[in-house]
């Protein structure tokens, strides 16, 4: 994974235990939302390139 992405993953979990201690701000919210959606995007882009390279090799006759 990228720093970019471990940065956001980082975040993502540091507003999840903020959500679940003190609560969170509207701007808070926002950027927790943001971050979730492009790791999302993320992960099916990943996904997908993985998925895309699997060839099958004992096809039936």
């Amino acid at each position: 994974m990228s720093d970019n992405m471990d940065q956001n993953i980082e975040r993502i979990n540091e507003l999840a235990r903020k959500a679940k201690g003190v609560g969170l701000t509207d701007e808070e919210i926002e950027e927790r939302n943001e971050l979730r959606k492009k790791y999302i995007q993320a992960f099916r882009s990943s996904l997908k390139v993985q998925l895309d390279s699997i060839k099958f090799t004992d096809e039936e006759k």
